[in-house]
């Protein structure tokens, strides 16, 4: 499972094929009445009904993606997205009530999703349209494993982010998805103390936190939010994950399927992490605000630099690590616990059944529409589809050129992905408006974060690439990779400490539990959550003890012990998995 940029450099260095941007390879079957346009291949214009879960934007596509489009496909993109119209599932309830969810749907496939829009005939059979569409067809056995979640013969879905790589290479490009991120800098100022257990983390924050306040006297260790909360505090289920260990409903399991615990247990990892943030708020060392602010206030504080510690990297950095902070050494990384099993994600052969993409039952052109999803899973599709949260790497011509089969960023790239440029505009002939507003509404992974095209060897993702990687190196960076033996990334080092624990990439779809069942969980899970955030925020240790003590009781008596057992049985059988992919 080790992995270095030589390798991938080396790889890169194999091929010096110019990467073609070829229209997708579907059979031609699209309508050709009306003469609305000079595509010869699909003459007539069509707008085009995206009913998309994943998107956070509303409306028609617009700029350069909408330029690639309507070039190819000559369609405009409609974006219907939930997010935006409420969250929730009335959308999804009211258009599949009116038989027509959409053109092109984008939603989960698992929890009887597919099963039941199939069911309601809201779903094209691809069937018929996919002769021809050579990209599909490498990922053939991926869509029928999908599609078999129909419970009905046909091809109904092709799943998001199928990987070219192994299940056991993690999917995220540098960092792991649960990581003990924290402000580098001022880890730096005390010394880069050792931390033997996560326990360790509140003598270290404490020190952080006594330099930070000599400039901002706001600045708190941690600063939590509810807005996650599910069956548990989901910020304690953050700390969890630094030992490999994420709920399944009241069970905690560690993924290597090597451990279940209950999320009451007096030992368990739950009830550890809800300690540690009890004892560092003890500390002063936890936001008073924590009970009472969103995620949105949550993001303003770590852009300030007021929190030091983030449960995710993608949190602290991203919001912090600007061009300006890390040119001055300031910004978040990841630091060491000795005994961590960082939780990362493995790479999906067969792609994700908690999102799809299909073709609508009452779109006016099928097979267009069959030749669209196609090319989303082409090379030039993956790369055209930048998605909100970056990776992709864009159009080639535009943000990157292959010189001899090494991708080199351009002039417009470097703004874009380097230099985060957010006025940057975009020249005319690629679509004109800026490249912020004109990057894919879909927000949506046809393949795995860190695939590679087969056929020139180049990551797709730029964040791999030497020629960005040297562009970004701040003082920052290199302090850091001075201080972990030279690594690159943080992924790189914990795959060579032995603090990395890979979920391989495996499909397990949580039974629904019976209606009885249910009605106990919420009343537990509404039990569980109150007395946690109790349990961070008691007075004192004997406090602590007695929420912990009646909230066990509680749920007990509500039920709590049925409920564990079938989650426990669920874990169990999604172990099995676990445990199947890492002897393959």
């Amino acid at each position: 499972m080790k992995r270095r940029r030589t390798k991938q450099a080396a790889a890169l260095a194999l091929s010096a094929a110019m990467l073609a941007t070829t229209m997708a390879g579907c059979g031609s079957k699209a309508s050709s009445d009306g003469t609305e346009s000079s595509n010869a291949k699909y003459p007539k214009t069509l707008t085009v009904d995206v009913f998309d879960s994943q998107a956070n934007f509303q409306g028609i596509q617009t700029g350069w993606f909408a330029k690639i489009v309507k070039d190819k496909f000559n369609i405009e993109l409609n974006i219907i997205a939930p997010n935006v119209a409420g969250g929730g599932d009335t959308l999804y309830q009211t258009r599949s009530a009116n038989g027509n969810l959409g053109d092109i749907i984008i939603t989960n496939l698992d929890s009887s999703r597919l099963k039941d829009m199939v069911t309601a005939g809201l779903v094209l059979d691809m069937t018929d349209y996919l002769d021809g569409c050579e990209n599909l067809n490498k990922y053939k056995t991926a869509i029928e494993d999908a599609s078999d979640l129909a419970d009905s013969k046909g091809m109904w879905a092709v799943p998001s982010e199928i990987s070219n790589q192994p299940g056991t290479e993690p999917c995220e490009a540098s960092e792991p998805t649960n990581a003990p991120s924290l402000r580098w800098d001022l880890y730096k100022e005390a010394g880069y103390p050792e931390m033997n257990t996560m326990e360790d983390l509140i003598p270290v924050l404490s020190q952080m936190q006594e330099i930070a306040r000599k400039d901002d006297s706001s600045a708190y260790a941690f600063s939590l939010f509810k807005d996650w909360d599910g069956d548990i505090m989901q910020n304690a289920g953050g700390l969890c994950a630094l030992y490999g260990y994420e709920p399944m409903g009241f069970a905690m399991m560690k993924d290597d399927g090597s451990d279940i615990q209950s999320v009451i247990d007096d030992d368990g990892i739950y009830v550890r992490s809800l300690k540690l943030l009890f004892d560092a708020n003890q500390q002063g060392l936890v936001d008073p605000e924590s009970t009472t602010q969103d995620f949105d206030t949550l993001q303003t504080k770590y852009q300030n630099g007021q929190v030091l510690y983030s449960l995710w990297p993608w949190l602290g950095a991203g919001k912090y690590n600007t061009t300006e902070n890390t040119a001055a050494g300031k910004g978040f990384a990841s630091a060491q616990i000795k005994d961590m099993k960082c939780l990362s994600y493995g790479s999906m052969p067969q792609g994700k059944m908690s999102l799809g993409i299909m073709v609508g039952s009452q779109t006016e052109d099928p097979q267009r529409m069959v030749d669209f999803v196609d090319w989303l899973y082409s090379p030039e599709g993956i790369m055209a589809s930048a998605n909100q949260t970056g990776g992709t790497c864009g159009p080639e011509g535009l943000t990157w050129t292959n010189d001899n089969g090494t991708p080199k960023l351009t002039d417009f790239g470097v703004k874009a992905f380097v230099d985060m440029d957010s006025d940057l505009k975009v020249p005319d002939e690629w679509g004109g408006g800026s490249w912020k507003d004109g990057v894919s509404a879909l927000n949506y992974k046809a393949v795995g974060v860190v695939d590679v095209d087969e056929s020139t060897g180049i990551c797709y993702n730029y964040q791999r690439w030497d020629d960005y990687l040297t562009r970004v190196a701040t003082p920052l960076t290199e302090d850091w990779s001075a201080a972990n033996e030279g690594a690159a990334t943080a992924i790189d080092r914990f795959e060579a400490t032995d603090n990395l624990l890979v979920l391989p990439g495996t499909n397990y779809a949580t039974p629904e539990y019976t209606t009885d069942i249910s009605t106990v969980k919420e009343q537990c899970k509404q039990t569980i959550v109150q007395y946690s955030w109790q349990m961070v925020f008691a007075s004192d240790e004997k406090e602590f003890n007695s929420l912990l003590k009646t909230m066990q009781d509680t749920v007990k008596g509500l039920g709590y012990d049925d409920v564990f057992a079938v989650d426990k049985s669920n874990c169990e059988d999604r172990g099995s998995l676990i445990k199947a992919a890492l002897a393959e």
